[in-house]
């Protein structure tokens, strides 16, 4: 493997157990055992490492996003989109735990994130759009389909905080995989209204695979026959 193709794996790998504002290029070289000189070589500084790893992730989510055309959509590709947007989440997960720092230290990136975002948003339209060919939910004013599209957004991209401010006791850094695909839970939720009658059944047993659990702590300390928080959705 190259020497550029080690400090990208390298520094995802540090960014994502420590937290991109913990790791230094120097943190960068010395776990590759490399100079801080090699790293510049390649890299000019920090910063053009965060870019080339999000250009990385947004060519992985595009290819996840490639909407089938030639045929009807189905509940596999449904949670093939979702199940690989969120592997998608954890394997690039410090991006998006401090997406609004990152954005304000780069204008390249801020930008790009912009035209990353319209282009998911226009795939999840596409999406339900299809849904609704499909059968799988009721048809859809443009104006509902682009609603319902930014609400997934908003739910995908901000789960992660969430979770943080939810365990704000805990260090994130024992956020589980498992933890951040419960989010399917809730982007299924936003589409329940809409399904129909021929695959609501369905879709409310896939959603309960990915129903978010309270910490045994909280759950511990809870009344007998008492639920409270996401539990109670």
């Amino acid at each position: 493997m190259k020497t550029r193709d080690k400090i990208l794996l390298s520094s995802l790998e540090l960014f994502n157990e420590r937290g991109e504002r913990n790791v230094t290029t120097n943190h960068i070289a010395a776990h590759l055992a490399i100079s801080p000189g090699n790293l510049y070589y390649h890299f000019r500084n920090k910063s053009d490492i965060i870019y080339e790893i999000f250009l990385e992730y947004e060519k992985l989510v595009d290819y996840y996003l490639d909407i089938p055309e030639d045929r009807p959509l189905t509940l596999d590709d449904m949670m093939f989109y979702l199940e690989s947007v969120f592997d998608g989440l954890w394997s690039y997960r410090f991006f998006h735990r401090d997406l609004e720092h990152l954005l304000d230290g780069d204008r390249r990136l801020r930008q790009d994130y912009r035209e990353f975002t319209d282009r998911c948003l226009d795939a999840i339209s596409r999406i339900f759009e299809k849904m609704a060919e499909a059968g799988i939910i009721e048809p859809q004013s443009d104006e509902l389909r682009s609603a319902m599209s930014l609400n997934v957004w908003l739910v995908i991209t901000n789960w992660m905080a969430f979770l943080k401010t939810a365990h704000a006791s805990e260090e994130s850094a024992n956020l589980t995989l498992t933890e951040l695909k419960q989010g399917i839970y809730q982007v299924l939720t936003l589409e329940v209204p809409y399904l129909t009658a021929a695959y609501r059944e369905r879709v409310l047993v896939l959603r309960e695979k990915y129903r978010p659990q309270l910490p045994e702590a909280r759950e511990a300390e809870l009344p007998v026959g008492k639920t409270v928080g996401w539990n109670a959705i």
